[in-house]
Formats: C-alpha cells, sequence, structure tokens
C-alpha cells in the first residue's frame, strides 16, 4: 500500500483488526467509532494515529481503498490495475508505472467485488468479469482469476472534471484555432455527424463540447450505455441502459431506449457510443426529419467508419444495399480523432464528407486534414462541406510563406526599363517582384577602355543567354548569329 511522506504509520494487522470489528458492529468508519474499536483492541494511539487509521478505513470500506489518491489527481482519466504489484494510470500524457501497490491478490479481489457490488453487479467464480457504473459516473470493469491468470484486473474511468469548452480544448492542443469556425458551422448548420477514433482519444469530450454549442432552444435526447456526456445545455434529458439482473430478466438496451427516444420530441438524438444493432434505429431516425443527430463510433480511421457502420447494420438484419442507402441519406459528416504516440495528445486528425459513389457505396472523402502543429490543409470533400455548412468557405485560403511575400514594384526612368523575356515576366510576376535582371539604378555605371582604348562606357548588364559556354562565340563578336540575339540595350 502507497505510504503518504510525513503521516503517522499504523500496523496493517491493527487496521484489519478494526476493520473487522467495525464491520461486526455495522457502524461507518468515522473518527469516534474508530477510536471505540482501537480501545477494544488495547492499542493506545494520538490523534493523529487514529484519524490516519480512519482514512484508510474509509478508503477501504466506502471507497477505492489504495486507489483513493489516485482518483483525486485532477489530471487523471484511468487507473489500471494488473494485479496486486501493478498499478498504472493516464493523466492526459501517456500511460505511467505508480508506486501504489496492494498487500496481496485478495485485498485487490475484494476491492473489485466490493466495488462491483456497489454497482448493484455480481463479481465472483461464477460470474469473473463486470462492466458497470459507480456512484459519481466513474466507470468499473473488473475481470477476476482464473480468467485474469496473473491477478485481478481493475479498470476505472473517471469522468471529466468539468465540461471542456471548444476554446479549452484550443488550449490543450486537441483542435487548432482555425477549426472552431469550422465546428461551429457544423453545428449551427445541424449536420448529421459521427465523432470517431480509437480508445481513449477524448470522442466523448468532444461530442459534449460541440453539443454545447447547440441553440439553447433545442431539446437534447441523450441515449448512453454509461452516462458520461455531459453538454454544457439547459435541455437535457438523459435516457440510460440497464443490464440484466442475475436471472437475465429487466435488462434495457439501446435499441429500445432510441425507440423511445423517438416518441419523446427531441430535437437532436444523440446516441452516446453506437456499438450493436442500434444502428439501424440511428440511421431510421435521422433519415426521418430528426436533422443533427449524433454519436461516437469505435474506428482506427475515418475511412473505416462506412464499412464499420456496414458491419454493424448487416449484423442487425439489413441488406448492404439498404445500409448504404440509408447510410448515404442519413449522416453527412465523420469528425475523426486520434491520438500522438510521442506526447499522449489528443487531438482531431480529419473531418471528411460521406459521399455516395456511382457504384453506389458510401465513402468518407477527407474535407479537411489537421496536422499535429494544427495546421489545416483542405481536402476534395471541402465543396461538398461548404454547400452542407454555409459558414465554411468552400476555398479556405492557404497561409503564405513569408518568402513569398509580394514586394512592392519599383519605378524606373525612360531608359532604365528592366528587359526580360515573356517567360521571366510570367516567373517575376508570380513572386510579385521585378525579377533577378533589373539593374538598380541608384548605382553609377561603370566606365571602362574597350578592346581599341577607347574609353566608352561598359555595355549595360544583360542577361546570361545560352550563348555564353565554352567554345562559342561571344555575344560581343560580329557575328550574325550573335547579334540577332544579343539582349543589351543600346548606350546613350
Amino acid at each position: 500500500m502507497k505510504r503518504v511522506e510525513g503521516a503517522p504509520t499504523v500496523s496493517p494487522e491493527l487496521v484489519e483488526a478494526v476493520r473487522v470489528r467495525l464491520a461486526r458492529t455495522g457502524v461507518e468508519p468515522s473518527a469516534a467509532h474508530v477510536a471505540v474499536a482501537l480501545r477494544a483492541e488495547r492499542a493506545m494511539l494520538g490523534d493523529a494515529e487514529i484519524l490516519a487509521v480512519a482514512r484508510v478505513l474509509c478508503a477501504d470500506l466506502i471507497g477505492a481503498g489504495p486507489l483513493e489518491p489516485l482518483l483525486a489527481e485532477a489530471q487523471v482519466t484511468d487507473v489500471l490495475v494488473n494485479g496486486p504489484r501493478e498499478v498504472w494510470v493516464d493523466d492526459g500524457h501517456g500511460l505511467r508505472l505508480t508506486s501504489v501497490v496492494f498487500p496481496g491478490e485478495d485485498a485487490l479481489r475484494r476491492l473489485a467485488q466490493r466495488l462491483a457490488s456497489a454497482a448493484g453487479r455480481r463479481l465472483d467464480d461464477a460470474c469473473p468479469y463486470v462492466d458497470a457504473r459507480l456512484a459519481g459516473g466513474v466507470r468499473l470493469h473488473a475481470v477476476l482469476p482464473p480468467v485474469a491468470p496473473n491477478g485481478t484486473c481493475l479498470s476505472l474511468r473517471l469522468p471529466p472534471r468539468r465540461t471542456l469548452t471548444l476554446h479549452d480544448l484550443v488550449e490543450a492542443g486537441a483542435i487548432g484555432a482555425e477549426s472552431v469556425a469550422v465546428l461551429t458551422a457544423m453545428i449551427e448548420s445541424r449536420v448529421a455527424f459521427l465523432v470517431t477514433g480509437g480508445t481513449g482519444t477524448g470522442k466523448t469530450t468532444m461530442l459534449s463540447a460541440l453539443l454545447s454549442l447547440a441553440d439553447p432552444g433545442e431539446r437534447l435526447l441523450l441515449v448512453e450505455d454509461s452516462a458520461e456526456l455531459r453538454p454544457l445545455h439547459p435541455h437535457v434529458v438523459r435516457l440510460e441502459a440497464r443490464p440484466a439482473n442475475l436471472e437475465g430478466a429487466g435488462g434495457v438496451g439501446l435499441r429500445d431506449l432510441v425507440r423511445q427516444a423517438l416518441r419523446m420530441r427531441p430535437d437532436r438524438l444523440v446516441v452516446g457510443e453506437v456499438r450493436g444493432s442500434e444502428v439501424v434505429d440511428l440511421l431510421n431516425a435521422l433519415n426521418t426529419g430528426h436533422e443533427g443527430g449524433c454519436g461516437t463510433l469505435h474506428a482506427n480511421t475515418a475511412t473505416d467508419v462506412p464499412p464499420r457502420l456496414e458491419a454493424l447494420a448487416c449484423a442487425a438484419g439489413l441488406s448492404r444495399e439498404a445500409v448504404h442507402s440509408q447510410l448515404a441519406a442519413a449522416l453527412d459528416v465523420v469528425i475523426h480523432l486520434a491520438r500522438d504516440h510521442a506526447d499522449g495528445r489528443r487531438r482531431v486528425a480529419e473531418i471528411c464528407m460521406m459521399i455516395r459513389r456511382p457504384s453506389g457505396l458510401v465513402e468518407a472523402e477527407p474535407a479537411l486534414t489537421f496536422a499535429p502543429d494544427g495546421r489545416m490543409s483542405p481536402g476534395p470533400g471541402l465543396p461538398a462541406l461548404a454547400a452542407r455548412a454555409p459558414g465554411i468557405p468552400a476555398s479556405p485560403t492557404p497561409r503564405r510563406r513569408p518568402y513569398l511575400s509580394p514586394r512592392p514594384p519599383r519605378s524606373y526612368g525612360p531608359s532604365e526599363a528592366p528587359v526580360t523575356s515573356s517567360r521571366d515576366t510570367s516567373a517575376s510576376e508570380a513572386l510579385g517582384g521585378p525579377g533577378p535582371d533589373v539593374r538598380d539604378p541608384a548605382r553609377p555605371r561603370e566606365v571602362s577602355p574597350d578592346a581599341s582604348g577607347s574609353g566608352d562606357p561598359a555595355p549595360p548588364f544583360r542577361r546570361k543567354t545560352r550563348l555564353d559556354v565554352p567554345g562559342r562565340p561571344s555575344p560581343g563578336e560580329p557575328t550574325s548569329r550573335t547579334a540577332s540575339r544579343t539582349m543589351s540595350r543600346p548606350t546613350s
């Protein structure tokens, strides 16, 4: 068990004895009850030791035991236990191993069973795994040996402490500043979209931030397997699935909840995570006038979304042609999230349009692609996205590189006009300047004696031609070929 620096140490045997005594009497582990139990154990401890034992017992009896300090950290999103000697956390920068350990496998198994019991679920040898939601929104998943041969595995997914806005995501590096206007226009245009990505890429956080942009007069119906979405919106109605009891009865699935939500006058129907046959009812709802529907979906890439939906819908009884027909009419946009392996940062990778090809199949066509540094690049699907969401420009102006910035034109006298060929002029205009063959008018003309020693001024500057190569006549020689190709100006 992790030892807190500066805290008084109490023997584990004494803590266990007090725990058993409190469990027998059925009282809560308050400081007064702990003091009475310690006196019954003939232990003479001071106030600091009594409070330390009370804290340990509270964590062990009604909390998460040794995991309680980790759950209290503000940046921790996941706590993963791989047996009694290995505890990992994810604090937004990737997984890291902690110094927290359990006294043994029995203590870890007892904690997992107690948490499952608090969620109203069963966890024992007959049912060695459980998936449930604890009080406060913490998501629990546990697996017992011998299914987990290295010891009890425990996974705790913490809900966000607060709902992040798009500006918070910009500061966190999840999206670029240019993406805020694009995502806002999508919500205002009531496009139907899915937020996709792998596990732990921030799909729920992104969807909550987008739903917070919905009009306050809209009624949001949230259908979830485990309540995780927390949009900042004044009119939110939640429906949560319920697992079956020990007898296998009483279960309420997402498909039943989607059907019920359609009868509750939703302005936006939101499915927290599309993972089964409920995709059929969601597509039907989006095809019957319920615009602005959305949800999340696990997918490796945005291009894998149509095959993923096809597999789920075909398993529910639809044909392939029917799935793609429904998909083309129901879904507009896919927002795909990714996680950088270098720093663990979650970010938007691309925004794709769902386009139906002449073959009848629907494909995800990239409209906007986002680099890790936040730069936005347009794709072939951007015109379709701009047509669906009018607030998005069809051809955003690309960033101009510093060395390609236009230069102000120079003014020249009548006798100092630059001489360029037609090909050089076009290249010079593309760069925004007069070109490399312009002589500075402020520079004095050099005077040097010619071959006859007459002292006439030197010929003005001219471009180098293909004749200026070794073995060919010089342009200054009196030959008919070079005389016709000389680019020098007559001297004044």
